[in-house]
């Protein structure tokens, strides 16, 4: 796609009541309440939703926390996403079971830092960054006009202002690429859920408003009303845990770039910060940003690479889409010489032992507003000076 100019682009969002979605929160909710109980638990749980039934299963290390308090906070979840249905309810007729136990000694010991070593990767495997400035947030439009559309519905749901639409929905949003950037709107699809109240007409007039307040009125200068498509197949009544089965880790593309950058070998949801899996990811995206934010590129793209109880990492690569070789070695030598990147610098860098990651699990976790409690510390632009020129 580097070599292209004009074309079309396409990236989807899935909402908060999306199984796959219903399953992430969970399970960064039990990352959580074990970083509640001690900031430097280990976690790495395991969610899947079907129809009546929640199923826990994984590793942690940490506080003892009592089965029945986490099944009462996976309730708490359901309820405040908004599922009270016959196929699935945060009430008692869905059943939830949780098969947590201790963490794996041998993963531990390659983890855990010692007298003559620093703490190691929680596994081998690579992890991606990416920045552009298509965006004020220093995001891919599509993707970061898809989650705005579902984010926008589920706040008027929740609020009771839209009514007959129900907690699981798609969006998915094309752009028209001209010269690089994007230049119009080529088509939206929205899916959602609804009450067997409505027809499909009722859907698509309770939808539309969501696709204009979402998108900026320059995107959508000759947008055709035929590449409107609300509910492609027709009824959607059955949603959510009942009508597909979820499981965590299932909609990675969603989580990051929507396949406008590469993604690594991992999912993040349900992992403590020493799975670099998750924080060396953010930690590239928060590099990316300052570089893109910095005005030294448009595009930024960085690679980390690391070796399970190993703290440094492999490898650091870079590519800023402009050919410039030595602006490609300047930005490395800044990474290498102002980011400690082994797993313990990173967390320490973005405050990352702190419970602040089941906001994460839905409308993606880049792009996002840096919040008080420290959620979403790598989206801040406070290193732009490191790579000005």
């Amino acid at each position: 796609m580097s070599d292209l100019k004009n074309y079309l682009f396409t990236s989807e969002s899935v909402s908060e009541g999306h199984p796959d979605k219903v399953s992430d929160r969970i399970s960064d909710m039990v990352v959580d309440t074990y970083i509640s109980g001690d900031p430097y638990s280990r976690v790495a749980c395991e969610t899947l939703t079907t129809t009546n039934k929640v199923v826990l299963a994984g590793e942690v290390r940490g506080p003892q926390i009592k089965k029945d308090e986490l099944i009462e906070k996976v309730r708490g979840c359901i309820k405040d996403i908004g599922y009270d249905q016959d196929g699935f309810t945060w009430k008692e007729t869905t059943k939830i079971e949780s098969h947590l136990h201790s963490q794996s000694a041998d993963i531990a010991m390659g983890v855990d830092s010692s007298s003559n070593k620093d703490e190691g990767a929680g596994d081998q495997g690579i992890m991606f960054g990416y920045a552009c400035n298509e965006t004020e947030e220093l995001m891919p439009a599509p993707i970061h006009y898809s989650h705005k559309i579902l984010r926008l519905m589920a706040a008027d749901r929740k609020s009771g202002k839209l009514k007959n639409i129900e907690p699981d929905s798609k969006s998915q949003v094309t752009f028209e690429y001209v010269g690089g950037k994007p230049s119009k709107i080529k088509s939206v699809v929205i899916s959602s859920q609804h009450s067997a109240d409505i027809n499909q007409s009722q859907v698509r007039d309770l939808l539309r408003p969501y696709l204009l307040k979402s998108i900026p009125e320059k995107f959508l200068k000759d947008f055709n009303e035929d590449e409107f498509y609300v509910n492609p197949t027709g009824n959607f009544v059955i949603g959510g845990p009942d009508g597909d089965c979820g499981l965590t880790g299932r909609k990675i593309i969603v989580d990051t770039y929507g396949g406008a950058a590469p993604h690594g070998g991992g999912a993040f949801s349900g992992k403590d910060p020493t799975k670099v899996d998750r924080s060396a990811a953010y930690a590239a995206r928060y590099i990316a940003k300052n570089v893109v934010g910095s005005k030294i590129a448009d595009r930024c793209l960085i690679q980390l690479a690391y070796a399970i109880g190993v703290s440094k990492p492999l490898s650091i690569y870079v590519n800023l889409f402009d050919n410039d070789l030595d602006k490609n070695r300047y930005v490395v030598k800044k990474i290498e010489d102002n980011f400690d990147l082994s797993p313990r610098g990173i967390r320490e860098m973005l405050k990352l032992n702190k419970p602040i990651y089941e906001k994460t699990a839905a409308y993606g976790h880049f792009g996002r507003k840096t919040e008080s409690d420290g959620s979403f510390s790598w989206e801040k632009t406070d290193k732009t000076s490191v790579f000005s020129k």
